[in-house]
């Protein structure tokens, strides 16, 4: 019972935050009358509309642990959807993975062209900080820092950015499974942690009291990856709204393929586990964060 609880939160908070994330990227995004226009347009059609928004909802649930306003937590989970589309932008290109469909419709340099695609994931990247320098997001300079830091660190070359380079390079390399948790843990986990870790920069809890909260989301994060890796061999196309089975036609040693699908599922189930012990010292106001973990390693998408 208490499972169907949780799973009915989740889905009301997912579709709540969905719905606020496409609000603000709206009022951030107006489509200018000069020939910047297509630039915006593309921007719109990447951010607005698509996505699990998991992002924005981690650093939502942490940051309402720590009684921080919803739409102040909003705004900087924005900030990190901005630099997790912006990489979607990026990845898709030719030059990359070269991917047709992303959220089930063409990718941005599909429905405009790559060099639009290109300009369109630069700028959603400088409204990333654009929205966490902005003192309408907090009076204290320290904590609007410290967000900005905490983002730049993840979306670089020690984060999402060096996972990126290790994975072009999977194709020529025979890494094992310590390598390939290294580069999900920076491709994929890194954004994951910095939304829960802003979360807690929101809400003034000092470094040395966000411990569990670091392993609660390094343990979703590499919980995430083996669930999309599950699914690139077994999703539905459809469903995903991506073209699936990539890594294997490229022949890149995923977690799947290191480890069998049946561990790699048990192991994501144990890491979704460990997440929610956790958060033991945290009563029902964690729950939404519990209920991300579940979701992470059982979601069909």
């Amino acid at each position: 019972m208490l499972r169907d609880v949780s799973s009915s939160l989740l889905s009301e908070q997912l579709a709540q935050v969905q719905r606020e994330v496409d609000s603000v990227f709206d009022a951030f995004l107006p489509v200018p009358d000069d020939t910047r226009a297509p630039l915006v347009e593309a921007m719109r059609y990447a951010a607005i509309g698509g996505g699990k928004r998991v992002r924005p909802l981690l650093l939502v649930a942490t940051a309402e642990l720590y009684g921080v306003d919803r739409d102040t937590a909003l705004r900087a989970g924005c900030a990190v959807e901005a630099i997790h589309v912006y990489s979607l932008i990026h990845d898709d290109l030719p030059c990359m993975d070269d991917d047709d469909l992303r959220h089930g419709k063409p990718t941005v340099h599909k429905a405009f062209d790559e060099a639009t695609a290109v300009l369109a994931g630069d700028s959603l990247h400088a409204l990333a900080f654009e929205i966490l320098s902005d003192p309408a997001i907090s009076s204290d300079p320290f904590t609007r820092a410290e967000m900005i830091a905490t983002l730049a660190s993840a979306s670089g070359m020690n984060g999402m950015a060096g996972g990126q380079m290790m994975d072009m390079e999977a194709e020529k390399s025979d890494y094992d499974l310590r390598s390939i948790t290294r580069l999900q843990q920076l491709k994929t986990g890194a954004l994951l942690a910095a939304s829960v870790e802003m979360g807690a920069v929101l809400g003034k809890i000092a470094p040395e009291g966000r411990g569990h909260l670091r392993a609660y989301a390094r343990d979703i994060g590499l919980a995430f990856q083996i669930a999309d890796d599950l699914l690139d061999v077994s999703g539905d196309e459809a469903k995903a709204g991506k073209a699936l089975r990539k890594d294997e036609i490229q022949g890149k040693q995923t977690f799947v393929t290191l480890m069998g699908a049946e561990k790699a599922r048990e192991q994501a189930d144990a890491l979704a586990d460990q997440a929610v012990a956790h958060l033991a010292s945290h009563g029902e106001e964690a729950e939404l964060l519990r209920a991300l973990a579940r979701f992470i390693v059982e979601r069909d998408r």
